[in-house]
Order: C-alpha cells, then sequence, then structure tokens
C-alpha cells in the first residue's frame, strides 16, 4: 500500500540508468538554480533601509547608494573567483569540494556547516518574502490585510516545493524555471519605465505623510544618526543586510553536477548571466528607492519593490495590471528561489554524507532519483525555522549572511591556495582575485556577527562550532566503526565447534512455528529442540499438551523456567548453558510474524528483534530470525472460508421460507 501511495504521488519511479537524463540545459539550469540568487533583488535594498532610515531619517534614501555601491563591488568580485571555481572543480559542491582538495576533510566541514545553514535559510527567507510579495499585492490593490495567514500561505508553498522536488530534477526544472524569467522582465520593466519617467521629471515620490504611515518603519531624524558618531556603524548594518543580496551566488557551483556537458563552461556562462541580472536589478532597485522614497514597513508588506511598482506604473487600469504582474512574478520567484536549496542542499548533504560526516542514508536516491532523504529533513528543519519566527523576513536575514559569507571565504581562500601552488599561466592574477575576495568576504562575516548578534546573528554564532563539531564526531563514529569491522577477521578464530545444536523458540504452537520446525530439519543439525520460556505457568502446560498432540511437532519441546520475567536474559542463560562444552555451536532459530504495517504496530509486540539482539553478542550462538507472512494467512483463511459460508446460508435459507419443511 505504502508503495502505491507513493507512486500515486510521485508518478512511476526512474530507473538509475535514466540518471543521465536528468541533466539540466542552461535555460533550464538559469531558472532552476539562480531564482534565490536574483530574487534577492526584491528584499535586498529593503533591508539595507530597514537599518539606515530609523537612525539617519530621509538621508538613509541617500545613503542606500553607496552601500549598493559597496555590495556591487563585492559582487564582482565573487563572480570572477566562482567563475574560477565552476571552471576548476566541476564536481558539484561548491565550496565544501574547494576547502576539502585544499584544506583537507576536517576543515572543509566549515564549509559544510556554512552551506547548509545558508540553504536552511535561504528557504525560510524566500519563502516569507515571497508570501510578503503577494500580501502587498493584496494590501495595494484590493486593501486586504491577511495578517497573520501570511505564515501558513508560507508553510503551505513550502510543502509544495517539497512535493515537486521528490518528483526529480526534471520536472522541478520545468516548473521552477518560469518565474524566474517572468520575474526578470517585469522587475526590468519596472526599473526601465522608472528611469525613464525620472529622466523626464515625472517619477512620483511618497510624501511626508506616507513616510510616517502606521506599520512603516519609524522615521528617524535627518542627520541624527551622522552627529551622534554612529555613522560607521549604521552603514556596516546596513551593509551586513544588504548582503543578503549576494546570497544565492553559489548555487551553480553547488550544483555543477546538474548541467550538461560541458559541465564547467555552461555553468561559467551561467553563472555571469546570473549575476549581470542580480547587479542591474539591485542597483535599479536602489535607484528607485532612492527617488521614490519607498519605505519599509515592519510587518513587511507592503515591501518596498511593491511600492515602487505601484508609483512607476500608476493607477489607470494598465498601471494596476502591470503592478500586479509584478506582485505576482516577484512572489512566485521568491517561492521558487527557495527551489535552489532543495536542488543544492540534498547534493552538498551527499558529498558530506559520502565522506563520511554525515548519516549515509543522505547519499541514497529515492523513488525518482531525488536525494529524496535531504529534501525531507530540507522541509522539516525550514518549517520549525519559519514557526519559530513566524515568517518575518527581517528576522530571518539576521541569520542569513554568515553562513554565505563563511562558505564564501572558504570557497575564495581553497582557491587561492590552489593556484598558489601551481604553476600556470595568469596564476598571480587568479591568486590576488581570490585572496581579495577571500578577505572581504571574511570582512563581511565578522561585520555581521557584531552588528547584527543580538538581533539572532548569536543563534549561527553558537550552532556553528556545535555543527562542525557534530559532523566530526559522526565522521569518527564511522572510522571507529570501520577499523573494527576491517580488523575482526585478522583477529577472529577460523576454528569451528563440532557439534551443531539448533534451538527453536516457541511462544505458542501455529503455522509459523510449524514452518520455522520445518526450516530447521533442513540444517540437518547434530540435536534439535524446541524451547518455551514459561512466563505463565498454566499457559506453559496448556502449550505442552497441545504440542504433544500435534503430529508435526515431533521434537520435543523444552520448559525454561522464568520467574522474575526476565524474557531475554533467560533465553541468553539457556544458550550458554549449552555452548558451555567447548564443542557446541548454538543457532537459535526465531519465528517472527509479519502483519500490516499498521495492524503490525498496534496489535502485536515485535519481539523476535531485541532477542536477536540481546544474544547477538554472546560467543558461539548465533540468532536466525524466519519470517512468516501472516497476513497472506489471514488472507487465505477468509478466501477459504467464504464458499462454506454461503453453503451454510443456502441450507438455511429453504428452512426459514418453508414451515413445512421444518
Amino acid at each position: 500500500m505504502g508503495y502505491r501511495i507513493k507512486r500515486l504521488l510521485l508518478g512511476p519511479p526512474l530507473v538509475t540508468a535514466r540518471l543521465r537524463d536528468e541533466k539540466l540545459s542552461k535555460p533550464v539550469a538559469l531558472g532552476v538554480l539562480a531564482p534565490d540568487c536574483i530574487s534577492s533583488s526584491a528584499y535586498g535594498t529593503e533591508q539595507m533601509l530597514t537599518q539606515l532610515v530609523p537612525v539617519v531619517g530621509v538621508a538613509g534614501f541617500t545613503l542606500v547608494m553607496p552601500v549598493t555601491g559597496v555590495i556591487l563591488a563585492l559582487l564582482v568580485l565573487l563572480t570572477l573567483s566562482y567563475r574560477d571555481v565552476v571552471m576548476t572543480y566541476t564536481r558539484a559542491g561548491g565550496s565544501y569540494v574547494v576547502a576539502r582538495e585544499n584544506f583537507g576533510p576536517r576543515t572543509a566541514q566549515v564549509a559544510a556547516v556554512a552551506l547548509l545553514i545558508d540553504y536552511i535559510v535561504t528557504v525560510a527567507v524566500q519563502t516569507a518574502a515571497g508570501t510578503d510579495a503577494l500580501s502587498s499585492m493584496l494590501r495595494l490593490l484590493f486593501r486586504i490585510d491577511i495578517g497573520a495567514d501570511k505564515l501558513w500561505i508560507t508553510v503551505g508553498v513550502l510543502c509544495l516545493l517539497c512535493y515537486g522536488n521528490l518528483r526529480g530534477v526534471r520536472e522541478a526544472g520545468r516548473a521552477f524555471s518560469v518565474p524566474t524569467y517572468l520575474f526578470v522582465l517585469t522587475a526590468g520593466l519596472t526599473v526601465l519605465v522608472g528611469l525613464g519617467r525620472l529622466a523626464a521629471g515625472d517619477l512620483p515620490r511618497l510624501s511626508e505623510g506616507d513616510l510616517h504611515a502606521d506599520g512603516a518603519v519609524p522615521l528617524g531624524t535627518p542627520g541624527g544618526g551622522l552627529l551622534m558618531g554612529a555613522s560607521l556603524f549604521v552603514l556596516l548594518r546596513a551593509f551586513a543586510n544588504g548582503g543578503s543580496s549576494l546570497t544565492g551566488l553559489e548555487a551553480i557551483s553547488n550544483g555543477v553536477g546538474a548541467f550538461r556537458e560541458p559541465q564547467g563552461d555552461n555553468a561559467r556562462r551561467t553563472l555571469v548571466i546570473m549575476s549581470v541580472i542580480l547587479g542591474g536589478l539591485v542597483l535599479g532597485v536602489s535607484a528607485l528607492a532612492w527617488q521614490t522614497h519607498a519605505i519599509p514597513y515592519v510587518s513587511g508588506s507592503p515591501t518596498v519593490l511593491a511600492q515602487e511598482a505601484h508609483l512607476v506604473f500608476g493607477r489607470s487600469v494598465l498601471g494596476q495590471a502591470m503592478f500586479a504582474a509584478v506582485q505576482v512574478a516577484t512572489a512566485l520567484v521568491l517561492y521558487t528561489g527557495a527551489n535552489t536549496s532543495f536542488n543544492g542542499f540534498p547534493f552538498l548533504a551527499s558529498f558530506v554524507a559520502d565522506d563520511s560526516f554525515l548519516p549515509r542514508s543522505l547519499t541514497r536516491r529515492g523513488h525518482r532519483l531525488a536525494f529524496s532523504n535531504g529534501i525531507l529533513v530540507l522541509t522539516a528543519v525550514s518549517l520549525v525555522l519559519l514557526l519559530v519566527t513566524r515568517g518575518n523576513v527581517t528576522e530571518l536575514v539576521s541569520l542569513y549572511a554568515i553562513g554565505v559569507f563563511t562558505g564564501f571565504v572558504m570557497a575564495t581562500a581553497g582557491l587561492a591556495k590552489h593556484h598558489w601552488q601551481r604553476r600556470e599561466e595568469h596564476r598571480l592574477l587568479k591568486t590576488a582575485v581570490n585572496a581579495a575576495a577571500a578577505t572581504a568576504s571574511a570582512a563581511v562575516v565578522v561585520v555581521f556577527a557584531v552588528t547584527k548578534f543580538t538581533e539572532g546573528a548569536w543563534v549561527v554564532v553558537i550552532l556553528f562550532p556545535l555543527g562542525v563539531w557534530g559532523l566530526i564526531r559522526t565522521n569518527e563514529r564511522y572510522r571507529t566503526e570501520r577499523t573494527a569491522l576491517e580488523a575482526a577477521p585478522a583477529t577472529a578464530t577460523t576454528a569451528t565447534r563440532s557439534r551443531h545444536v539448533v534451538m527453536l523458540l516457541v511462544d505458542r504452537l501455529d503455522l509459523a512455528v510449524l514452518a520455522a520446525l520445518s526450516y530447521a530439519h533442513t540444517l540437518r543439525p547434530a540435536r534439535l529442540r524446541a524451547v518455551h520460556v514459561a512466563l505463565d505457568t498454566a499457559g506453559a502446560k496448556q502449550l505442552r499438551r497441545a504440542w504433544a498432540s500435534n503430529q508435526a511437532a515431533d521434537v520435543p519441546l523444552d520448559l525454561v523456567e522464568c520467574p522474575d520475567r526476565r524474557l531475554h536474559h533467560a533465553i541468553a542463560r539457556h544458550a550458554v548453558e549449552a555452548t558451555a562444552d567447548g564443542r557446541t555451536q548454538v543457532t537459535l532459530l526465531i519465528p517472527r510474524r509479519s502483519y500490516g504495517p499498521v495492524v503490525g504496530r498496534l496489535l502485536h509486540a515485535r519481539s523476535g528483534d531485541s532477542i536477536a539482539h540481546a544474544v547477538s553478542r554472546l560467543p558461539h550462538v548465533v540468532a536466525t530470525i524466519v519470517p512468516f507472512d501472516a497476513s497472506a494467512a489471514i488472507a487465505e483463511h477468509r478466501r477459504r472460508s467464504r464458499p462454506r459460508d454461503r453453503g451454510i446460508a443456502e441450507e438455511a435459507a429453504p428452512a426459514r421460507r418453508s414451515p413445512v419443511a421444518r
């Protein structure tokens, strides 16, 4: 039943041989891997303003431009570095693979934790921001405030994304690539029309009353922050928030394996296109915010981009339609931006697990060739994060950039080391570019940890080292297990015992026990005994009488007293006594009845597995579970009983109809 439900929901399974067919072309890859990065332009400028406007007032709209300029300069540096990453390391994994190759597997876990945190927070931020965009449209266009329902809309979208990715990479790519292009078209048109109206001198600006509207971020005193000597700190906080615009830049390097051949060239071209689009949109949105004075709101709705689109296109029928198109496209690309994590997180988790730093269950592909376990883990943790923060984007951004930029540091520093150690063309230039990107990214990590510590960054600061420690401990456990198991053949004795005794554990006499008894005879042991642990004296006597009267039960039944009701201990003691002569090997046969998954768990205790585990540590004792399909036996019994029941009913019917016959 479970498999039939899975097939109904996810479609027919894909065979492993089709894995090569699940590769992405450049246009589809841009739509699948780039929306996280490109869509961050929808909230990057707004996050800068949330730090500037409350302190420096209207001057914050002017200061947003130099802060944007610094962020774009960092974007250029990182793009140059990641072009190098995807060409040098064509295996998917991004900064994790770079760090592992250049700094070793243990140091690479810093990059692994950074990226895993980044992917988790990305899902929460993108889906929450998408709901804010939808809420902004309803509020500005229809005067509808969805309020607390925003969180549950976000949760529903997240579950839908999970379902889409469980169906497989190709179907997810085709479904999720369209919103990326739709957003680029509508947001780009908003910027171009807005700049055109600015050049013509008729671009509207929010009034003083709009800046003080209910729910808007409180407007500080113009110049107050600067006069108080807090200008540097304010700018650093704004820069830290604006750094969220660069999240998702590493997604293509983490997903190189999803590209068609030649993977490196296709990934490099897609990365450059993505960065150009991102830079243009961030610059355009910031320029419009500077001129229109679109102010952020505490609740996140209406968004700065929504206000800009509303002002740029006006209140005509066409203008309202364009505004709605911008908001729908923004909501869709933000929602599907979370899909970047659903592509990157499972791939990365599989690499880390393949190196034995995460559970190996994350390396297995599921029904539709996706890493289903990784997708489900990402969904569960992201849901918890959304519920804790109530889907507030500003709170989520405080958890964002440390993981993102730590990954940047590991990738660029590793690549700088890679080029420095090799005699190759343009070695010094490549080393200098990557070293500069690593230094700048490290500075962002420090700035973010200091300026955003009290706003939630402390959580990441604490969890980060704990996560690295947990991954290293997992690896140590795997290495210890492997060493112990590989060393066992060299230390174990090859001497065999001359006498084989089989003990069949009997709890009651039924088909399962008789089938196990039939199997026991095929082992041709020196001695075959049935053993019952007497937890109930009356029941044991009744079982002995039934056993003696059944011709199929052709071996003696031994009753083992167990007055303290320690079942496992009694069985182990009995087996040890049988091996005490130094020449006997004991096999315990444990019948196990298999029922339906729900009925079996609710109505029947599965003590066979626990017994086998208890005796597995005993020398010269082996436990063998003999399964018996009880569900099939029940179905067969019902099938055979139906004709007899119908016959009885037919014989009784005439008697009921005819008093004479009766």
